[in-house]
């Protein structure tokens, strides 16, 4: 009976390994699990992404998005940023982190950036730090990016395992972002 057991629980974390390879999530009894793999995946799809300011006189580009699960319960998420006048912000011209729990928003199906938090800058063209207009227009990015775009979005199969089920929480834990649903 103990080698059937070893064997079921060694089937199931195969199973498991597979499905996050293969960029699947993975219903757990009533959770939906995600790993920072899936993550980075879609995130890697959606960037680089360029921005005008002050009626295209300021552009900045934000590329490179790291995504990380460390211990803490926040996803940490690096990036690089390209800053300059009209057509001249796609060179990396310094980095950023932030920090931030996640939410489920049904309207995009996906889990969004919640409470994020600007936690590291640096930008040698600045000085090795941010100024004031650019913190501004950094955390204004960040704020809109937050509210309206997902960092990640599930797909339908996902969706449907969802069913009518309500959304509790959404877990954030090192390696693994896990949906508790009721």
């Amino acid at each position: 009976m103990r080698r059937f057991s070893a064997l079921l629980v060694l089937a199931c974390a195969s199973l498991l390994a597979a499905c996050s390879s293969l960029g699947t999530s993975v219903l757990l009894g009533r959770d939906i699990a995600f790993t920072a793999p899936q993550l980075q995946a879609q995130l890697d799809r959606k960037f680089p992404r360029d921005y005008k300011k002050l009626g295209g006189l300021l552009n900045f580009s934000l590329m490179n998005p790291r995504l990380s699960l460390p211990p803490g319960g926040r996803l940490h998420l690096d990036f690089d940023i390209g800053m300059g006048g009209p057509g001249s912000a796609r060179t990396p011209s310094g980095h950023f982190s932030v920090e931030s729990g996640l939410r489920f928003d049904p309207g995009t199906r996906g889990l969004h950036m919640d409470q994020p938090q600007i936690v590291a800058v640096d930008v040698p063209a600045l000085g090795g730090v941010m100024n004031d207009g650019a913190r501004n227009m950094l955390n204004s990015w960040l704020l809109d990016y937050a509210r309206e775009e997902p960092v990640y979005r599930l797909d339908d199969s996902t969706v449907g395992r969802m069913a009518s089920r309500r959304i509790e929480r959404v877990d954030i834990d090192p390696g693994l972002i896990t949906i508790r649903l009721d």
